[in-house]
């Protein structure tokens, strides 16, 4: 792990992983999204609104996702100091907040010709929205540090203490009565019609491309900023 610790090798592997990623991610969320459109039929009970299910389902998957990657960084920075844990952490804070609002705001469109409602306030979308305030918090906790290239000991710590939230969204549905329905991909199967189920894989794993080549990208010039004003603050000594 150590040995990606140089950002010149990281570097040296993210620039040409970010367009690839970039670009097979559009392609694949443009094919998913295209198909989810006009190559499915409409659901039985929801019509055509099941169709925003292409988007909800991979922002939620990338929102709890993206809280997992900063969990594991901060563990990974507080215990083995890893260079760019932090680096990695502040990263995927800001695309993480925005997929988990994406799916608050698409399950809610999606909530009211379902449910009746924009929004209950139940176990699966109180969570959902606590992980969007989690995420905000961790921005601002990263950003008042002067430190471009980590975050603080105090934001590590609150990355590995709000992943407790991620089991509760998870069997929110399970724990306690719900209008949200129970998870309808697991282990076991789906319980999603097949000729409905084929564009999510695409869109999933089109969105999570994105995700990462995003979070490449600000790595990559969150790391930059650091050496600009490495460099002005030598230049400031001499």
């Amino acid at each position: 792990m150590h040995a990606y610790a140089n950002p010149a090798r990281f570097l040296k592997i993210a620039r040409p992983l970010t367009p690839v990623f970039l670009l097979a991610g559009v392609v694949l969320v443009l094919f998913g999204s295209f198909a989810g459109l006009f190559m499915t039929p409409p659901d039985y009970l929801q019509g055509d609104s099941v169709r925003i299910m292409y988007i909800h389902v991979p922002a939620a998957w990338l929102g709890m996702g993206g809280w997992s990657g900063i969990a594991i960084a901060s563990i990974v920075q507080l215990v083995w100091r890893h260079p760019l844990a932090g680096v990695a952490g502040r990263a995927i804070a800001v695309p993480g907040a925005l997929f988990t609002a994406i799916c608050l705001i698409t399950g809610s469109i999606w909530g009211r010709p379902t449910w009746g409602t924009w929004w209950e306030w139940d176990g699966r979308m109180t969570s959902m929205l606590v992980l969007l305030f989690l995420y905000i918090g961790y921005v601002a906790l990263a950003n008042a540090s002067d430190e471009r290239t980590s975050v603080s000991r105090a934001t590590a710590i609150f990355g590995i203490v709000g992943a407790v939230n991620l089991p509760i969204i998870n069997r929110s549905v399970v724990w306690w009565n719900s209008l949200h329905q129970k998870s309808s991909i697991t282990i076991k199967g789906s319980t999603i019609a097949p000729e409905l189920l084929w564009p999510l894989a695409p869109t999933v794993v089109g969105f999570t491309l994105l995700f990462a080549a995003v979070v490449l990208m600000r790595m990559r010039a969150n790391l930059a900023e650091a050496k600009l004003e490495a460099r002005m603050r030598r230049m400031a000594a001499a």
